[in-house]
């Protein structure tokens, strides 16, 4: 599990097309400026894009500036956090990161961050990029990599990707064209990335070995449940978060690997933290860190995976682990109107079941505002609601708020799930309905939000609106 070498530099570019590069990175620069002073977002995509339609090219060039590589991580769910954890590990050491923090994570996402960083001093050494796991291939072919997380594949924006065997066939030939001295850093839980890694030389492998946490059965909506060299339903002697756990085949041709960075004990709190111990090696992590949930125990466990890889110190990592706050929308906590707000981002079932299981573990009557868009960034097809098991929360909820352009959908889920009409309230508009489920939820209650991602953004805008937060691309 040593540190794999970092891989060679290439040529720098010269003559006609390094003006032409100059001249790019500079009217992206000035269109990032005029986004920023328009109030059209924080310039987190459009330097990026403009950049890359002038300068095909550019990351390749700016990644040079990269002295240590970049290490980047891709996953349906957890991306974001564990970027942010990487990012704090590598911090704490002493290392200068450049990293997409406001979550632009398509490849013009990276191209922006890179054009922004150039200037800093001191110069960012390392890069550490969340990227969009079907722009995982394009981003590998361009940035100087040094580490790849692949943490998880679920079903996820159908319309977009297509079935999830689109997005493995996809991440296998990117695996497969990775340098050699590249290092893996990969879920053992998840059969699809278990299978895809192993095609490599150089993996870390991360899981949960806590059986204290497996559920009775695998999820109605587990996607990745057959072997994939013959067919046959797989084996679950664990079963944690949708497909993931402890796999294999009954035919005895794949298993799920042995982690090299293994949770050996999970504690959840609630929404308030998660606490586990973690096997580094030969060192042990004790983890307390503000994140809820057994998909956070996934997400910690792969930062510290990551760190080892970096050469980072299990003792410096884990503190720096501790104190990260959530990102935006990722189990943020928001005081608003003398109501605590919990922001917890819902984008698919996987994830949506997990938030649930967090929320459920709390005690007395529940007050929830659920918001459901169909927008580009969302994935257009919302039948996925059908596949979440939304029951352990509305049998106890004493009033839901739902809201999003297709508001109306879910309340006729919702309806489905016997939940009684007076106890939902359907508002379109995300200012109405917040008033309205601050309302219900009262001075001194507790407010759960379950968005999904450009619902997660109205909300957030709102709140700015309101004075209460700062825009997400502030998030820090």
């Amino acid at each position: 599990m040593a540190a794999g070498p970092v891989r060679g530099r290439r040529a720098t570019p010269s003559g006609l097309h390094a003006v032409r590069s100059t001249a790019a990175r500079t009217l992206a620069d000035a269109a990032g400026s005029l986004s920023r002073r328009l109030g059209r977002g924080g310039g987190t995509a459009l330097p990026g894009r403009i950049l890359l339609a002038l300068s095909p090219d550019a990351v390749e060039g700016l990644s040079r500036s990269l002295a240590d590589g970049a290490v980047v991580v891709s996953a349906t769910n957890g991306k974001t956090t564990t970027t942010r954890l990487i990012v704090a590990a590598a911090e704490a050491d002493g290392r200068v990161v450049s990293t997409n923090r406001a979550g632009s994570n398509l490849l013009r996402g990276v191209a922006t961050t890179l054009l922004a960083d150039r200037r800093r001093r001191p110069r960012p050494s390392l890069g550490v990029f969340e990227v969009d796991e079907a722009a995982l291939p394009s981003v590998l072919e361009r940035v100087d990599v040094r580490v790849v997380v692949l943490m998880n594949l679920f079903r996820d924006q159908l319309d977009r990707y297509g079935e999830l065997e689109n997005l493995v066939t996809r991440w296998r030939h990117a695996v497969s064209s990775l340098d050699p001295g590249t290092r893996i850093v990969a879920n053992a839980d998840d059969p699809a990335v278990a299978t895809i890694a192993a095609r490599h030389d150089l993996v870390t492998w991360f899981g949960i070995d806590d059986p204290r946490v497996g559920r009775d059965s695998l999820p109605h909506a587990a996607d990745a449940v057959r072997c994939r060299t013959c067919g046959s339903r797989l084996v679950h002697d664990l079963v944690t978060v949708g497909h993931l756990g402890h796999w294999r085949c009954p035919e005895g041709h794949e298993r799920r690997p042995d982690p090299d960075v293994s949770v050996t004990r999970v504690g959840l709190h609630g929404v308030e933290r998660v606490t586990a111990t973690i096997a580094v090696g030969s060192d042990h992590a004790e983890i307390d860190v503000a994140l809820p949930g057994l998909h956070n125990v996934y997400n910690v466990a792969a930062a510290l995976a990551t760190a080892h890889s970096l050469g980072i110190g299990t003792d410096v990592a884990a503190a720096a682990i501790d104190a990260t706050p959530a990102a935006f929308g990722r189990a943020e906590r928001i005081s608003v109107a003398d109501t605590d707000l919990v922001i917890l981002l819902a984008k698919n079932p996987t994830g949506a079941n997990e938030n649930v299981r967090t929320v459920a573990s709390t005690d007395g009557p529940l007050h929830l505002l659920i918001s459901l868009n169909d927008r580009t960034a969302d994935g257009r097809d919302v039948s996925w609601i059908w596949d979440v098991d939304w029951e352990p929360i509305l049998g106890r909820a004493a009033h839901v708020t739902v809201t999003g352009d297709r508001a109306h959908d879910l309340a006729l889920r919702f309806r489905y799930a016997d939940t009684p009409p007076a106890a939902v309230t359907v508002e379109p508009s995300v200012s109405d309905a917040l008033d309205s489920a601050l309302a219900h939820a009262g001075p001194g209650g507790t407010l759960y939000a379950l968005p999904t991602y450009t619902a997660m953004l109205d909300l957030r805008a709102e709140l700015v609106r309101r004075g209460v937060v700062d825009n997400f691309w502030a998030d820090r």
